[in-house]
């Protein structure tokens, strides 16, 4: 026979089995621009990835006239 718990978890207590908890993603600086970015992710700012321009980013657009 397997291991079997020595008693049974009440109802309150069945919530508590781990303990995972959240964690804040880890940032490097952009080498071009200087900006905070995810590790291992194309710069959000500039669109550099290992030395090189990975996808063009646009300049946002002016609002009202």
């Amino acid at each position: 026979m397997g291991a079997l718990p020595k008693r049974r978890r009440a109802r309150p207590r069945q919530g508590n089995k781990c303990n995972i908890g959240l964690t804040l993603s880890q940032l490097d600086y952009c080498p071009q621009c200087h900006n905070p970015k995810p590790s291992h992710r194309v710069c959000p700012v500039c669109g550099n990835y290992g030395g090189r321009e990975v996808i063009e980013i646009k300049p946002p657009k002016k609002k009202g006239g």
